[in-house]
């Protein structure tokens, strides 16, 4: 799962997605939050649509930077800077060597992906396609 989050080295997310996290969390760097809330205001409803890049450093190019950004606690979603505490979580060793080391991390990449592309989905009535990922029909 951490070398799959490292797809976020390309992309955007809607203030609405982050905004908590800007306002919220502890675990953020002050002048990243700063220099995002600009175009992310507080209030809900404000700015939901906005666009940020999820990797802040190399946001066109797909390489192994959100690694590093995550260790500078400049993860733009809750859900990729759990994946660096800074303290010795479960995953900090693996953010850590592919922050430092871009084959292996292309390497696991690579797996990855394959590995979920071997993934056989639910068809018929099986399985469904939701409207909205993040809830059931």
């Amino acid at each position: 799962m951490v070398a799959l989050s490292g797809a976020h080295t390309i992309g955007q997310a809607q203030c609405q997605n982050f905004r908590d996290r800007l306002y919220n969390e502890t675990n953020i760097n002050s002048g990243f939050a700063t220099s995002l809330k600009a175009n992310c205001p507080q209030p809900t409803g404000s700015g939901d649509r906005n666009l940020a890049n999820l990797d802040v450093s190399t946001p066109y190019s797909f390489d192994n930077a959100y690694y590093s950004n995550l260790k500078s606690q400049k993860g733009l979603l809750h859900s990729d800077q759990v994946l660096f505490t800074g303290t010795g979580g479960g995953t900090d060793n693996i953010v850590n060597n592919f922050a430092s080391n871009p084959a292996a991390f292309s390497s696991a990449f690579a797996s990855a992906m394959v590995k979920m592309g071997n993934l056989s989905p639910l068809t018929g009535s099986q399985g469904q396609v939701r409207i909205s990922c993040s809830k059931v029909n």
